[in-house]
């Protein structure tokens, strides 16, 4: 090995003191169950806690990956399975994190007060390609909706994954991959 870290395996949902000890730019493999939805779920969930209604998924502890998934084929789990921009997610996401939610899946930056909820109630952001969509419905085996079926790719699913790798941009610390590595490898240091 090349001095770099093994990733990191996990198996959610996620305990506050994992989520706690990890470190922006840590890679990760998740093995087992998260849940996938868009904004259009996002938007139902939030109506749900505002209303005082339960969810249709328990967030305690679990991850959320940001999913549009495009039509599954014959004989496979899913189709292609990639991430979504999670700047559209930010009006719902500090909600969830204060009601439990350890983990976020998506790509692109995330607002300050998302950031600041996840450092507050100990969630982490993790990082999935753009673009990289066929590669990920390979760690998937099995992909089920769960609720909102009406809203089609935006409703909300149950996933189960394989060795699905990440990487955690924003930690519970403050760490941010994105600016860190805009720092590290800008010409003007």
């Amino acid at each position: 090995m090349n001095g770099e870290k093994a990733p990191i395996r996990l198996n959610p949902p996620l305990t506050d003191e994992q989520v706690r000890s990890f470190i922006a730019g840590d890679r990760v493999l998740l093995t087992g169950v998260i849940f996938g939805a868009r904004d259009a779920a996002h938007s139902r969930l939030c109506e749900r806690i505002d209303q005082g209604m339960d969810l249709p998924i328990p967030l305690e502890g679990q991850i959320i990956y940001f999913v549009g998934p495009s039509p599954t084929r014959p004989g496979f789990p899913s189709g292609s399975a990639g991430p979504t921009t999670s700047y559209r997610m930010d009006p719902y996401s500090a909600k969830l994190i204060a009601k439990g939610l350890k983990g976020m899946i998506g790509k692109g930056g995330r607002s300050d007060e998302v950031k600041a909820a996840m450092m507050k109630y100990g969630a982490v952001y993790f990082g999935a390609i753009g673009g990289a969509g066929a590669l990920y419905a390979k760690s998937i085996k099995a992909f089920e909706v769960i609720a909102y079926e009406e809203l089609g790719p935006e409703a909300l699913f149950r996933i189960t994954v394989e060795d699905f790798p990440v990487v955690v941009i924003n930690d519970t610390h403050g760490g941010d991959l994105y600016i860190e590595g805009r720092r590290r490898f800008s010409v003007n240091r």
